[in-house]
């Protein structure tokens, strides 16, 4: 495998980029190579071989991309104060950073007026937001939704699981029917959710939702890293997501959207940076207003910065090749995994129903907590087990499905490294677990399953 160092001057501590097929087949130009993933190590197996990592684990965590490490490492040298610092290298350093704001703000379609607020991740930006919500707001969401657009609300108006596109949209009508027009109200949906990676009809939401004066909130942690998310197209008033699923793992997330709520609300924290002016009382404070409000304190530079070249990158004409090589990935998993028998795919909608590259599956007669560790420890591959923290709806799905041994299900997660070899790789093993089940015991080991007397040195 040809690698080549991330930048043109020699540093043992940089990371390697894999050069190889991974995205070959998309025939993007030169520039965008920036969009590469940062090689993986190989990892030990039980059997004592040392394999290369086949990572199915991207709607939980994304690798970075060349465009993130690159950012990172042409910004240390000049890192310093943001905002508040005279020297020359804190203007740079200023400069970079409110170049991300507007980088993110273009990969959004932004409109003018709106304010973009980084944070650390999606549930950061959803409490945010929670925080800011006028008096008297009702949020309306579906038990389906992701804990960070659940847990957040105060008493929100939980609608049940849809079952179809359609249903989610009707669903959302009757509520707002009831609720009219007297006190704002907030509809908070998933634009993919993070169980199953189907799409919700978030447009038809929005139209919905706009007849009856109602705002939208589009949780896009799973959706932004495999579609274009374009917030005037949408007609979505606010958008949360997360850097470290955008291929920019460096702490970084956004809420973007309406400034009207955020500038009338209290600030998320309370301090440097946050405030125009403060007077000797204890209660004589002036706030600015726009995303500094909610920014107070020393902000993660360096995320924002990885996330801005992430999505200035993912900007533009790429979308195209990145969805088709995407769908021929879930579909070629998908169409593996359906042949196996014993093998179950847990899904929201009709099997048509338009997806990006999740895929949750449970493995009858086999703990999935056992399976996964299998995964890991005989073949080299990452998958997540559990219920996603999304309870109510994996809870539903594994009753759905009557393949459920254990209340938790597998997740695999496609992404810009994946490549056709690694679906192959991971179909092949888990027809293997289905059939045989592991080669070695397993037992829980600090809450999570692992190999008995497991001879490997770290995993």
């Amino acid at each position: 495998m040809s690698t080549s160092t991330l930048i043109n001057r020699p540093n043992p501590t940089l990371p390697v980029v894999r050069r190889e097929a991974a995205l070959a087949p998309l025939r993007r130009p030169r520039r965008d190579r920036r969009l590469e993933v940062i090689e993986a190590p190989d990892v030990p197996l039980v059997d004592g071989r040392r394999v290369r990592y086949a990572n199915f684990d991207y709607a939980a965590s994304a690798p970075a991309v060349r465009a993130a490490a690159d950012a990172v490492a042409e910004l240390l040298p000049r890192y310093t104060a943001v905002h508040r610092g005279a020297g020359w290298l804190s203007r740079e350093c200023t400069r970079s950073y409110e170049r991300a704001r507007a980088q993110v703000a273009r990969f959004l379609g932004c409109r003018p007026d709106d304010h973009v607020v980084f944070t650390r991740h999606t549930t950061e930006s959803m409490n945010l937001l929670a925080g800011a919500l006028p008096e008297g707001t009702r949020v309306v969401v579906f038990d389906s939704e992701h804990h960070a657009n659940l847990l957040p609300w105060r008493e929100p108006i939980r609608l049940p699981i849809p079952d179809s596109p359609a249903t989610a949209v009707r669903s959302i009508v009757a509520a707002l029917e009831v609720l009219g027009r007297d006190k704002p109200v907030l509809v908070a949906i998933t634009g993919a959710s993070n169980v199953t990676g189907e799409l919700f009809p978030v447009a038809e939401i929005c139209v919905a939702a706009r007849r009856f004066g109602a705002r939208v909130l589009l949780d896009a942690a799973q959706l932004a890293p495999h579609r274009p998310v374009d917030i005037a197209a949408l007609g979505v008033d606010y958008v949360a997501f997360s850097g470290h699923k955008l291929y920019a793992p460096f702490g970084a997330g956004v809420l973007a959207g309406r400034g009207d709520w955020l500038d009338a609300a209290a600030p998320h924290l309370s301090g440097g940076g946050a405030t125009a002016e403060v007077g000797d009382a204890t209660c004589d404070i002036a706030w600015k207003r726009g995303p500094a409000r909610h920014e107070a304190g020393s902000p993660n530079v360096l995320g924002a910065v990885a996330l801005g070249a992430v999505c200035e990158a993912l900007n533009g004409e790429v979308w195209e090749a990145l969805v088709a090589r995407e769908e021929a990935l879930r579909e070629r998993l998908a169409r593996g995994l359906a042949g196996i028998d014993g093998v179950a795919r847990l899904r929201l909608f009709s099997p048509g129903a338009a997806s990006v590259g999740t895929v949750a599956f449970v493995i009858e007669g086999l703990n999935s907590g056992v399976a996964a560790a299998a995964l890991s420890a005989e073949y080299g591959i990452g998958v997540r087990d559990g219920l996603f923290c999304a309870h109510p709806l994996t809870r539903r799905l594994l009753l759905d499905s009557r393949a459920n041994v254990d209340g938790q299900a597998l997740r695999a997660s496609v992404g810009l490294g994946t490549t056709t070899a690694d679906v192959d790789r991971l179909v092949e093993a888990v027809a293997r677990l289905a059939a045989d089940g592991p080669a070695v015991e397993y037992a829980v080991v600090d809450g999570r399953h692992a190999p008995v007397d497991d001879p490997r040195e770290s995993y």
